[in-house]
């Protein structure tokens, strides 16, 4: 990404100050990096609460927008998400309009802040996939009983967010990416991000590489944290074990993040707005301003992000300062008088806690656009036919079968929450009004047309009322469809 600059030659960035506590932090962090040395020219903008009460579903208003395609670079504090008016979270929207398809969150030990875990070294870094998974947010009541979300997983998205994890571990020096996935139960989008990480490993023999089961990642997490150096997971695995991680080394309120994209850089710490402490001076702006310490890398601005990251380290290690996150809000030191130690020690180092020799990252350059992976051949072998019924599956079954008597497909199996109840196998299943009724080929090697297929539906839909319908791929030969549990 290009650095954007003025006239005047300031680095320009887009600045949101955001909701609740943000304005104060983002203010915190602003001044130190002013007081550093650092000359950026901020576009003041606005997203969030105040932009949802104007009407905007999106949290996000047009000016911003604009703002972010000059700058290329945003700043921000958190942005509240109200309940009962609104749609999607600001905080989403910003990462998906601009791309920022990897979400980098840091951790390690800080001095001066008591957790079960310190002195244990903890220094590591979770890469989230940041746009695609069930936060495409695709969501539909299928029945008035039962809601779906799509779980989308690309094999462009995970080699992306991959080769970011393992050009980060060069860029900083680390020496082990672990792979964190579901891909045990979710063979197919899960699946995707263990295999395209398996692959792309090999061209980074220097870097150790793992897989592990995502719960047992948790559970290592907090019985062995310091194993740990890299973790590439998927977007909703990422925003999980990443606040658990944060609460290893203090809490929220020292867990910075990044956003990055090859186009734009969206710079925001992890924690949310916490209205509840908005305008009292004693907030916790650490987080924010590590964000800042990222954002600051992440332009080229090395030796200042350096001189930032040493200073917070030793104003923490003089032990006058204490935040209301560890110590409670009665007696903890002010946002403001936690800011200006930090702005006295820039230029001084910790005694004991060191701060990497960071390089930039290299982000990946994959060809934009669709047909990143191309089949030799697809064949459709069937259909899944989603239906609401509140039939039982043993009066379901002949139902379905009497109706596509003479057409190009036979029933194989209906399921219900993904388990088989047609033909019976004797399973116990409390079965709601969603069905799938899995329909194959009658030809076992026949390729479906689209024809044959809304010959069926027309056959069904004066029987059973259908929500949607998946086709049945084989892809270059293998099955591009999962099995119901209990079908053969």
């Amino acid at each position: 990404m290009a650095v954007r600059t003025s006239a005047s030659g300031k680095v320009l960035a887009s600045l949101i100050p955001g909701d609740g506590i943000g304005p104060e932090c983002v203010a915190s962090a602003t001044r130190i990096i002013e007081a550093a040395g650092v000359k950026i020219e901020w576009e003041h903008c606005e997203a969030g609460e105040g932009v949802f009460k104007k009407g905007i579903p999106s949290g996000v208003p047009q000016e911003t927008i604009d703002s972010i395609g000059r700058t290329r670079l945003v700043f921000k504090g958190p942005l509240g998400t109200p309940i009962g008016y609104g749609e999607k979270s600001a905080n989403v929207t910003l990462r998906k309009l601009f791309e920022t398809y990897a979400n980098i969150r840091p951790v390690r030990e800080l001095p001066g802040i008591p957790t079960p875990y310190a002195g244990r070294n903890i220094d590591l870094v979770v890469v989230r996939e940041n746009v695609e998974d069930l936060y495409a947010g695709i969501e539909h009541m299928q029945t008035p009983e039962v809601a779906q979300c799509l779980k989308l997983i690309s094999r462009k998205g995970c080699e992306k967010i991959v080769r970011v994890a393992f050009e980060l571990a060069r860029a900083e020096g680390r020496r082990k990416v672990a792979c964190a996935s579901k891909s045990n139960i979710m063979k197919m989008t899960e699946g995707m991000l263990k295999r395209t990480f398996e692959a792309v490993a090999k061209e980074y023999p220097d870097i150790e590489s793992s897989h592990v089961i995502i719960d047992n990642c948790a559970h290592q997490l907090v019985k062995k944290p310091e194993q740990f150096d890299v973790i590439v997971t998927t977007n909703m695995n990422g925003d999980i074990i990443s606040d658990l991680t944060s609460a290893l080394i203090g809490g929220l309120g020292f867990a910075p993040s990044a956003n990055l994209g090859n186009e734009v850089a969206i710079f925001e710490a992890v924690h949310g707005s916490a209205p509840k402490y908005a305008g009292k001076n004693v907030i916790n702006p650490t987080a924010v301003i590590l964000t800042g310490v990222l954002m600051l890398r992440h332009i080229g601005q090395l030796e200042a992000a350096q001189k930032i990251e040493h200073a917070v380290l030793a104003t923490l290690e003089e032990g006058k300062v204490k935040t209301g996150d560890v110590v409670g809000y009665d007696k903890c030191t002010s946002t403001s008088a936690y800011t200006d130690e930090i702005i006295k020690n820039l230029g001084k180092r910790s005694a004991k806690f060191q701060v990497r020799d960071y390089k930039p990252i290299r982000l990946p350059e994959l060809p934009a656009g669709p047909g990143f992976v191309k089949a030799r051949s697809v064949r459709i072998a069937g259909f899944d036919y989603f239906c609401q019924s509140f039939l039982l599956p043993d009066r379901l079954g002949p139902t379905v079968e009497r109706a596509i008597e003479g057409s190009p497909v036979k029933l194989k199996m209906i399921s219900n929450r993904g388990t088989k109840v047609y033909p019976s196998a004797g399973a116990i299943t409390d079965c709601n009004d969603q069905y799938r009724c899995r329909l194959m080929a009658r030809d076992p090697g026949a390729d479906l047309s689209d024809s044959d297929i809304i010959d069926v539906l027309q056959r069904l839909g004066s029987t059973v009322r259908w929500m949607h319908l998946e086709k049945l791929q084989e892809i270059d030969g293998e099955a591009g469809f999962t099995k119901a549990q209990g079908e053969d």
